[in-house]
């Protein structure tokens, strides 16, 4: 049984991603300041900014809770911009960033995941994208303090795979993290286009998110990718034609726009994580099995 070592796990997208590795076989440890509030795994309180404690954690130094782990998970962070001061979330989240991958090296392992963001595309679109369904091949484009330390992450997690060849390093951009009893609010967006243009108007069920976390866990390649990861349709009853010509009239549209498909391109998801999303907010129930 592979023993993986996931942090943040007591947040909105980590509760998921614990049930899901649980669930499927994983011995799981939560690195976070207090436990969630159902008892999935085994939950020890970790200063991340402390290389020290984030390097006893992941070398074994908490009894009862060592290691060998055979995989990281990093999903403790300021979650998002407008939380914090800038400084403040700069300064939580690339540290913490760092001190995982290098006590990972120190450890030897070679297994990482860890939480991006759709924000490095260019989010809130205040400066239209370049093109639509947006993807991974253009250049980051952080509009944000949070969404800075997002690219730097990338980048970081880019050289330590370039410094060891036998490393993977997988950093998913997770789109806007929703739960079933979300869904209810979703009708409504439909009375205003731009309400929800910041990010294409793209969602991920946490549950699917959590899907692409153990997906990438079993991935075969080595070396670092990044991944947009959403939900397969938009939080929208109306069309994706209309929502653009209305308020990205002047964007370039990509051949395989649908009617209600997502605008946050998760081909590369499915293509080399084996990604395919299973809930829709449209039924509530696996759109494939």
């Amino acid at each position: 049984m592979a023993k993986v070592l996931v942090t943040g796990g007591s947040g909105k997208l980590g509760r998921a991603v614990l049930k899901e590795l649980v669930t499927h076989g994983y011995d799981v440890v939560n690195l976070d300041q207090t436990p969630p509030h159902e008892a999935i795994c085994p939950t020890v309180k970790v200063d991340l900014a402390d290389f020290g404690e984030v390097s006893a954690a992941i070398l074994g130094g908490v009894d009862e809770r060592g290691g060998p782990f055979d995989a990281v998970v990093h999903l403790a962070a300021i979650p998002a911009p407008g939380l914090a001061t800038n400084a403040r979330t700069f300064a939580n989240n690339v540290p913490a960033t760092y001190n995982i991958f290098e006590s990972c090296r120190l450890a030897g392992i070679r297994n990482i995941v860890f939480a991006s963001s759709e924000t490095v595309l260019g989010l809130p679109f205040d400066n239209p994208p370049p093109y639509a369904p947006v993807d991974e091949e253009y250049f980051p484009r952080p509009e944000t303090a949070y969404s800075l330390g997002k690219l730097l992450d990338e980048t970081m997690a880019a050289q330590f795979c370039r410094w060891d060849p036998e490393l993977r390093i997988v950093g998913l951009r997770f789109s806007n993290v929703m739960y079933p009893e979300d869904y209810q609010r979703f009708p409504a967006f439909d009375d205003d286009a731009r309400a929800r243009k910041w990010n294409l108007w793209g969602y991920i069920d946490a549950r699917d998110g959590a899907q692409a976390v153990r997906r990438s866990i079993e991935a075969d390649f080595k070396g670092f990718e990044a991944f947009i990861i959403a939900n397969a349709d938009t939080v929208m009853s109306r069309s994706n034609t209309s929502l653009l010509a209305e308020v990205f009239p002047d964007v370039p549209q990509k051949d395989g726009i649908t009617t209600n498909g997502t605008l946050l391109s998760i081909e590369k998801a499915k293509r080399m994580l084996g990604y395919w999303p299973q809930y829709s907010w449209r039924n509530g129930v696996s759109s494939r099995g």
